[in-house]
């Protein structure tokens, strides 16, 4: 294993710092989620997978996913730069 010099050091401060800003920016949108802020079509979009039987259910939204994602990436890409 290479022996770290600072710009090493500084790589893996910087990614720390990331790690750490995505955990807080996921714990306050899970938060305000969880609390019932959340507008009610969230999860309920044309698309979103959902099968209900008499003892059980199954739930996945694929459409809600692919449109958070999408908004994601625009918002990390505009913060790039």
């Amino acid at each position: 294993m290479p022996p770290l010099d600072s710009r090493n050091l500084h790589s893996m401060r910087e990614v720390g710092k990331f790690v750490v800003v995505i955990g807080v920016i996921m714990t306050l949108v899970g938060l305000v989620l969880w609390s019932g802020f959340a507008p009610k079509w969230l999860g309920r979009l044309p698309g979103d997978i959902r099968i209900e039987r008499e003892y059980s259910a199954f739930y996945f939204p694929i459409v809600t996913c692919i449109i958070l994602s999408i908004v994601l990436s625009l918002l990390l890409s505009i913060f790039r730069r």
